[in-house]
C-alpha cells in the first residue's frame, strides 16, 4: 500500500468526476477524507479500498 495523500482535485481527476462532486462526497462521508486545516485530503490506499468495496471500476484514460 502507498501512503500517498491526494488533494480533492487529484481525486476528481483520478475518478474522472468534477472537483465539486469530489468535494461534496468528502463532506457527505462518501470518500475516506480528512481535513488538514480547511482542505480535504484523501489517502490513495483508502480511496482504492473504498472503490474496491463499492464494486465500482476505475476508468483508465484512453
Amino acid at each position: 500500500m502507498t501512503d500517498e495523500i491526494m488533494t480533492v482535485q487529484e481525486v476528481a481527476d483520478y475518478l474522472r468526476i468534477s472537483r465539486t462532486t469530489a468535494w461534496r462526497w468528502c463532506n457527505e462521508g462518501r470518500l475516506p477524507a480528512f481535513r488538514i486545516g480547511r482542505e480535504w485530503r484523501i489517502k490513495r490506499a483508502a480511496l482504492e479500498e473504498t472503490i474496491a468495496q463499492s464494486g465500482a471500476e476505475h476508468r483508465c484514460p484512453a
